[in-house]
């Protein structure tokens, strides 16, 4: 059995910040040739990005991949509209809690599987209130006290 290797390129660490992650999903995103290959050299930002559900598909907004230098004149718009690429069953599972509960698609990461398909996992997320986020921010902090202790202890 062969193991899955995925490479991650980018991370959305302010979406784990403001927003409590519920579900994730990998889907593919429709891109032109030099944004596939400027996501190889790992320019690409997921920050202040989201996913809209527009006439039954998804689309990754605000996502900036840098230009292409050796690209030329064929280059890419950095911040164009991408479609996702994810099965139509998901779409409809995805609508339905988004319009229902008033969750948010966010772009928690981007990916490289093995097979050399750029993937992008989006996230079905609620938004943090301001005494979650300091709550969070507590936690991680007792955590890695807890962790230099116990560090401490094995020495």
């Amino acid at each position: 059995m062969k193991i899955k290797q995925m490479k991650i390129i980018a991370k959305n660490k302010k979406a784990y910040y403001n927003y409590e992650i519920l579900e994730s999903y990998e889907a593919g995103i429709s891109l032109v040739g030099s944004e596939v290959k400027s996501i190889r050299e790992g320019r690409i930002s997921l920050k202040e990005s989201y996913a809209e559900i527009k006439s039954g598909e998804i689309f990754l907004i605000s996502c900036h991949i840098s230009p292409y230098e050796a690209a030329n004149i064929f280059n890419h718009d950095p911040r164009r509209v991408r479609k996702l690429l994810l099965h139509r069953r998901e779409i409809k599972r995805l609508t339905g809690k988004v319009i229902e509960k008033g969750l948010t698609l966010i772009p928690t990461k981007v990916l490289i599987n093995d097979r050399g398909k750029v993937k992008v996992e989006v996230s079905l997320a609620k938004g943090k209130r301001a005494y979650q986020k300091r709550e969070s921010i507590r936690e991680r902090d007792r955590e890695r006290e807890f962790r230099a202790e116990l560090k401490k202890a094995w020495r």
